[in-house]
């Protein structure tokens, strides 16, 4: 019989100790050790990635070429992962409980031509059936479920099946019988994550693994797994809203810059060709504190609805809310109205929200913020032919924006007059049919729009 030991592993980096501690030396994380059994034995021997002998080689030498890549039904999914699914990956996709990880994966085995081989370690095959009843009319005959938990069985059907495409839901649900703790303990996932990558590399079959998250939003388990897939996909969005955003946190094979956007409908995910026209209100009357913003989500150039009240502090301290944007930004941008253009704010509640559900970091969002905070303070209705893209700095200077031509092209495509925009270095070359309004300064902007 195996000698066993036991070990206490850090659930939340993956950190490996003799004895327990209080504190992950790693990390930094407190009480996060636990204690596992494992089994060292002389008769497993993982055998290497590739059957053929390695030898070294000169760069050079090395003989390139592009990589084969399977296109998929959603154009969106193709677009986040630079093209389509490459030969061989393996793709992690995380995401909160109920947000729609396993439906989207549903209807890609579902609507793609290939052979899928679908393991399903949380649901029985009579709830994935009708899942998949519900989402959509299209059968597809050579798409195969499997509900089991154990990982050696999983790999024996695969290598029996031969699928093209393989979807395993969940990798914290699996659990591998060389190791002797519970599923989803940190050895469990790095044991049954290193076998599946070794099975898509030899076999040269694209995996999409399913990851559960902790509360603080990470995919749950060692840190390493995110090292060792190709691709790292973190699918997120308002419970309470429709929409939800496809972004690559990590891609070897292509850019981690694009985003993918779905709405959640009743027979599943519709992907949104055109964002900009579903994210804005048609408003009948002009309202105070509205105002566009041309964003840009990667190389996607998006127009978003900013909405502000500001209203006198009915209590002593004046509150500071919002949704969809950096609260501290907020403080900062009405800490420079006030000191650089002279608006009084310090007394008045501020309400400030990116409607939709939205949540995005792009600085160009500022001007329309401060436009949509100066037109409720001032109770004056902006034009709704009018958006906004500036980033402001501390001083009151409007600073320049990346991708300045695309945000504009985006916004005359959508029919707006002007655009309100930071100094351009130089001019477009293009000639636009919206009017763009360069400012420099929060002053001469207040003036320029009222």
């Amino acid at each position: 019989m195996a000698k066993l030991r036991t070990a206490y592993f850090c659930q939340n980096c993956g950190a490996q100790y003799s004895q327990w501690m209080g504190q992950c030396k790693n990390c930094g994380q407190w009480n996060t050790l636990v204690e596992e059994i494992v089994e060292k034995t002389s008769s497993h021997k993982t055998p290497p990635f590739s059957k053929s002998k390695q030898h070294v080689i000169n760069i050079i030498e090395v003989e390139t070429s592009e990589e084969p890549r399977i296109k998929t039904p959603s154009e969106e999914l193709n677009r986040v992962l630079g093209g389509g699914i490459v030969l061989g990956s393996v793709t992690l996709i995380g995401g909160e409980p109920g947000i729609g990880k396993s439906t989207l994966l549903l209807q890609l085995a579902l609507k793609m031509k290939k052979k899928i081989f679908y393991v399903s370690g949380e649901e029985s095959a009579s709830q994935i059936k009708m899942r998949a009843d519900r989402l959509t009319d299209i059968q597809n005959p050579n798409c195969f479920l499997f509900t089991e938990t154990n990982l050696e069985k999983i790999l024996q059907e695969a290598k029996k099946l031969e699928p093209d495409f393989v979807i395993i839901d969940s990798i914290q649900t699996l659990q591998s019988q060389l190791i002797e703790s519970s599923p989803g303990t940190v050895s469990q996932i790095r044991e049954c994550s290193n076998e599946i990558i070794k099975y898509a590399k030899e076999n040269n079959i694209p995996v999409f693994l399913v990851g559960h998250i902790t509360k603080d939003g990470q995919i749950a388990g060692p840190k390493v797994l995110e090292h060792m897939v190709d691709v790292v996909l973190n699918f997120d969005g308002d419970r309470n809203h429709l929409f939800r955003l496809l972004r690559a946190n990590k891609n070897r094979f292509g850019s981690t810059s694009e985003i993918g956007i779905y709405e959640m409908i009743s027979q599943g995910l519709k992907e949104i060709k055109n964002p900009s026209e579903i994210l804005i209100t048609k408003k009948f009357e002009e309202l105070s504190g509205n105002s566009i913003a041309v964003t840009l989500e990667g190389n996607r150039p998006m127009l978003l609805e900013i909405q502000a009240l500001v209203s006198t502090a009915v209590y002593g301290t004046p509150q500071r809310s919002s949704t969809g944007f950096d609260a501290k930004r907020l403080n900062m941008l009405l800490a420079v109205l006030e000191k650089r253009a002279g608006f009084q704010l310090g007394a008045k509640d501020v309400f400030l929200n990116i409607t939709g559900g939205i949540k995005t970091d792009d600085p160009a969002l500022d001007l329309a913020v401060v436009a949509s905070i100066l037109s409720s303070n001032e109770d004056i209705a902006i034009s709704e032919h009018y958006c906004f893209a500036g980033e402001i700095g501390l001083s009151g200077e409007i600073r320049p924006i990346a991708q300045a031509e695309q945000r504009i092209t985006e916004a005359e495509k959508l029919g707006y007059e002007k655009i309100f925009i930071s100094n351009l270095n130089k001019l477009p070359k293009k000639k636009f049919g919206i009017k763009i309004e360069e400012v420099s300064k929060i002053e001469d902007f207040h003036e320029r729009l009222f």
